[in-house]
């Protein structure tokens, strides 16, 4: 039967028309008194939909809206919110003026928005949030999923099974994609011998336009139309369907519409194809030559890993890949092959079966960054190989520490006190000192009090979502749903752990000393509860079967009332948890976890986290403001280091955490834990914002790209036109093998030399077909390990000294002893200047 679809909803009266225009943009979900607006309609119902705000006014009764129309207070309220939004809103005359283009495969923004899957996307969603608040000229794209990430749902038996709802899109705050004539977008791209075709939907987050792209359209086949309906699903081609749609249709995307960004920030590797339309464009639109279009794609391209472990890099099967990129490497004017190499290490290449798309990535990105310190240098020593001359600090991978939203993860109760005692910049990335000032005058009395209420209020979440889960499954008693009311104090120690469940992240390393945990659980006189959530990958069994070993852990032992693991963890979740809980408990495998954002948002609401030192708790922790567990580098084996370290935690718990929390020498509160808790404030405050983190992406990247790419296309790229002379010789010399360099050659004696002293250092050079203006010559030096290698190094540039023949030339420089130890010396030729540092796999020249 062929049926016509319509909708029909409540009229909005005209003295309240702004809600629709407030429910149109998700900007309401991190402002308080938005979401306010919407609450006091109705405060069930608002829950009952998760805060969807399009569906939520299409279900509200009409009458409520007329009564709130004649309500003055509310209308007031109104107002206060119109003016602020209308204040930040974007202006219309300069809309397509934005030169940064942000792609990520997910954006987790609001639970009601189910394009996300976890922390990878959350982050996503917060840097929009904050480059909305900093009016960066910044736009975003991603897929619409129609099924988004799954839901997750445990059998009695405590294992996950997965769900996958279809999101209704008439209940999203979308809009079509327009061109310049105000037509429809709509993109394709060429499978092979087939096109794949999307509607383009923007989203808006604040004044930040979000690009999604929808398969699910009548011009796609049926298996084509899935390729937008879930994130991370399907098998390895759809994965790459997925990528190819988001890289290249996510840029024909922007053009369509009159977006011509200056700047690509690719947030993981699945974005990386973009290059290749980005080269396109210039090739095919502009008219440059493809080695041209190359120097000012990859100059202006920012890229962002946040895989620590190999296994979690994507790669795709070069026999399956080829066909594909036969097509995309033909619109670009490139050779296969050589797109192909741009994805493979260089020690790799004659072997090769795989194509990386984080090599892709760091390949074709001028600025790249890891996302804590600690990460930064594991991504350093992870793809040395992509820079198989230079050493380990050298490597051109830096790191920009993640941050979170501060407005989307204080709680309300805090952010009263927040604005009252704080510097009225507090969420903004104030300087340390003026927290620190505010913190100081903020009373423990209020402090804890309204933390005492978020735990209250986590309990009764807690309560309702296990008594509905229970409810779920059939073959549970009403007996189990009774016992779900009494289940968690809102009084007593609680301890949150909440993330994707794969086995390194160790969810279960308590279980390891189940007596111990028993006693703490079981506790009368300073009893202790923990929180658990989080969903493991569908395809990962081992992450699920540390959940079940959880839930039945809790059952057979009788525990249920103090551990338990609540279903389907999700933004609205994360919240609740991280605002309410006592401490965040975080135990990776160290060096395993990238960051860890989470333990950022519990720090920013007085939770004090317990963790290993991995991720942003290694810098972040100072003693002061939570624990650390130690770990012991002794142990090389998994299983060692799981019980050593979970005999640290124990002690932890027993010896500081409990004892902390209980001690109550000054009254009713726990002094030392306040003590504590402000530290921990001031920290994630302070340090660790997402506005910090976006301010740092654009003076570090963003602002030097785009100077870049403005200076590189100017003049009918004239300068890129040049590098890519430069780059001809550079290559013919560097990569030829023509160039030589001798082992430096030292005056005086190297044997007894003290801090202070000075010595001298020479060097024979032949440049074959470079001049000395095209080169540098340096002393490369630094200490060294057991194995003679250089492993802090420095460098200090030689002077040409005199002319030789057939030309040889001999250069010199001074060094002096600057600090005591064993050091190492050699002598390297570098392309001159900075133009090539960060190229791979750069070029360099050392003694042979």
């Amino acid at each position: 039967m062929d049926v016509q679809l319509y909708n029909v909803g409540p009229r909005i009266p005209e003295e309240l028309k702004f809600l629709e225009t407030l429910s149109n943009n998700i900007w309401w979900c991190w402002h308080p008194l938005a979401i306010e607006l919407f609450v006091r309609i109705n405060p069930n119902l608002w829950r009952e939909l998760s805060g969807n705000a399009k569906e939520f006014l299409r279900t509200v009764p009409q009458s409520r809206l007329e009564e709130l129309a004649h309500d003055p207070t509310y209308r007031r309220h109104l107002r206060t919110v119109q003016a602020e939004f209308e204040r930040v809103s974007p202006k219309s005359e300069n809309e397509k003026d934005r030169s940064i283009a942000y792609f990520s495969l997910e954006f987790g923004i609001h639970e009601s928005i189910r394009i996300f899957s976890g922390g990878l996307g959350v982050l996503a969603g917060d840097h929009l949030k904050a480059a909305s608040d900093l009016s960066l000229p910044l736009v975003a794209v991603g897929l619409l999923y129609r099924q988004g990430y799954f839901t997750q749902v445990l059998d009695r038996n405590g294992w996950q099974i997965e769900h996958y709802p279809v999101s209704e899109i008439h209940n999203l705050p979308l809009e079509r994609g327009l061109d310049k004539n105000g037509k429809e977008v709509t993109i394709s791209i060429r499978l092979i011998d087939r096109e794949l075709f999307a509607a383009v939907w923007v989203l808006w987050v604040g004044n930040v336009p979000l690009l999604l792209l929808d398969t699910e359209i009548p011009e796609n086949p049926p298996d084509l139309r899935e390729v937008s309906w879930r994130l991370y699903g399907g098998d390895k081609r759809m994965r790459l369907h997925q990528e190819l749609l988001l890289g290249i249709g996510g840029f024909k995307a922007l053009i369509a519409m009159g977006y011509d960004p200056s700047v690509c920030h690719m947030n993981e590797g699945h974005a990386g194809f973009l290059s290749l339309a980005r080269i396109a464009h210039l090739v095919n639109d502009l008219g440059y030559d493809p080695n041209v279009a190359l120097e000012a794609v990859w100059r202006s391209n920012v890229f962002t890993t946040h895989t620590p472990v190999p296994a979690g890099n994507e790669v795709f099967d070069i026999g399956m890949l080829r066909p594909y990129l036969n097509v995309f490497a033909a619109e670009a004017h490139l050779d296969v092959n050589r797109v192909i190499r741009w994805g493979i290490p260089i020690n790799d290449r004659n072997h090769a079966s795989e194509m990386s798309m984080t090599v892709f990535g760091l390949r074709l990105a001028d600025y790249s960054n890891g996302v804590s310190k600690l990460h930064g240098e594991v991504a350093r020593d992870m793809w040395k190989n992509l820079w198989p001359q230079r050493s380990v600090s050298e490597i051109p991978i830096k790191h920009i520490t993640n941050g979170v939203h501060i407005a989307s993860w204080v709680s309300n109760r805090l952010w009263g006190l927040y604005e009252r005692y704080l510097t009225p910049k507090w969420a903004h990335n104030p300087p340390v000192d003026q927290l620190i000032e505010g913190i100081n005058t903020l009373p423990d009395e209020e402090l804890w009090m309204a933390h005492e209420l978020c735990r209250q209020s986590l309990v009764r979440r807690a309560r309702r979502l296990l008594q509905s889960n229970v409810r779920y499954l059939s073959d549970r008693s009403k007996v189990k749903v009774d016992k779900t009311k009494n289940t968690l104090s809102p009084d007593i120690l609680t301890i949150g752990f909440a993330r994707r469940f794969a086995t390194y992240k160790r969810g279960t390393l308590l279980l390891r000393n189940p007596d111990r945990l028993i006693a703490l659980l079981k506790d009368k006189t300073r009893p202790i509860q923990f929180i658990f959530a989080g969903k493991a990958h569908p395809a990962d069994d081992e992450g699920k079967k540390l959940i079940q070993e959880l839930v039945q852990f809790a059952e057979n032992h009788g525990v249920q009332d103090r551990l338990v693991f609540l279903e389907n963890y999700d933004i609205g979740m994360a919240r609740s948890l991280t605002q309410g809980v006592d401490v965040w408990l975080n135990t990776p495998r160290r060096p395993q976890e990238a960051s860890g954002t989470s333990g950022m948002k519990a720090a920013i609401n007085g939770v004090i986290n317990c963790s290993i030192l991995d991720g942003w708790w290694a810098e972040g922790y100072n003693g002061e403001n939570g624990w650390a567990i130690e770990g012991n580098d002794y142990y090389t084996e998994d299983e060692d280091r799981d019980n050593y370290e979970s005999q640290q935690l124990f002690n932890l718990l027993e010896n500081d955490i409990i004892p902390c929390f209980y001690e109550r020498s000054g009254g009713d509160l726990p002094q030392r834990w306040i003590k504590r808790m402000k530290a921990s404030i001031v920290t994630g405050l302070g340090e660790f914002s997402s506005e910090r983190m976006v301010e740092e992406y654009n003076r570090f990247f963003y602002e030097p790209a785009a100077a870049s790419y403005r200076k590189l296309t100017a003049d009918d790229a004239a300068f890129a036109k040049e590098l890519v002379a430069e780059k001809e010789r550079l290559v013919e010399n560097f990569d030829g093998g023509k160039l030589y360099i001798e082992r430096p050659a030292v005056e005086g004696d190297l044997a007894d030399l003290h801090v202070g002293d000075k010595f001298k250092v020479s060097t024979r050079v032949y440049l074959a077909g470079l001049k000395p203006e095209e080169v540098e010559v340096e002393a490369y030096f630094g200490t060294v390990n057991a194995h003679n290698e250089i492993i802090t190094s420095g460098a200090e540039k030689m002077e040409l000294a005199e002319t030789l023949d057939d030309n040889n030339y001999r250069y010199s420089c001074e060094l002096t002893c600057r600090v005591s130890g064993r050091f190492g010396l050699t002598a390297r030729i570098k392309a001159a200047g900075h133009e090539w540092d960060n190229s791979v796999p750069g070029f360099m020249c050392w003694p042979r």
